[in-house]
């Protein structure tokens, strides 16, 4: 059986909602898409596509599967990141696309989103899914995340979409790794290692 494995950007306060630009997602009236954007520096888009590289399938919701087939594409080549998408397999969780989608090597994932999502991670060995934080939701309820890679920046929204939102399955979690940047950004990898341990303090 293969991993999933969870790629999420999120504020200190855990919203995920719209990192990229503006247009992102706007839903509920969100003000501040692009918030990610003043912290990106170009140690940590080195360790983004060292993390990437592992990818043997890509799992995206229907919102990030549009933003990302309409850039790339004919993204320029610099970095590595428009050879790595465009070349490995794409699947999209929505109910609103048909077969053939217009990204060379993506497909709809038909069917019961637990037993698709189960029957990927049996094809496959590594599984990612980057932002599409909907489906994220729905995969954390469903306990279908095996690593978490969390890149969690110095901001406060107060509001906004957030990824443990909606009831996550209870889930006990390993730090394997984490790196700080320079502008007080930390990025956090977490194995699932079971259910969540209980106790008494002083005990």
């Amino acid at each position: 059986m293969g991993e999933l494995i969870v790629t999420e950007f999120m504020t200190l306060d855990g919203v995920a909602q719209a990192p990229g630009g503006p247009d992102e997602d706007t839903e509920s009236g969100f003000e501040y898409g692009g918030w990610q954007a003043p912290l990106i520096d170009e140690e940590s888009v080195g360790l983004m596509f060292d993390q990437a590289k592992g990818m043997d399938v890509l799992l995206l919701g229907r919102r990030t599967y549009d933003i990302f087939a309409a850039y790339w594409p004919t993204a320029p080549e610099e970095g590595g990141f428009a050879r790595l998408l465009n070349g490995v397999p794409k699947y999209v969780a929505t109910r609103t696309l048909n077969d053939p989608l217009d990204w060379e090597g993506a497909n709809v994932l038909g069917g019961d989103l637990e037993a698709s999502v189960t029957g990927l991670k049996e094809r496959y060995g590594r599984v990612h899914v980057i932002g599409s934080l909907d489906l994220v939701q729905s995969l954390l309820r469903l306990g279908l995340v095996d690593r978490l890679h969390l890149w969690m920046y110095p901001v406060v929204l107060g509001g906004g979409k957030r990824v443990f939102e909606g009831g996550a399955a209870p889930s006990a979690l390993r730090l394997n790794n984490s790196r700080v940047f320079a502008n007080g950004s930390l990025q956090l990898e977490y194995e699932r290692v079971g259910d969540p341990a209980v106790g008494l303090v002083g005990a």
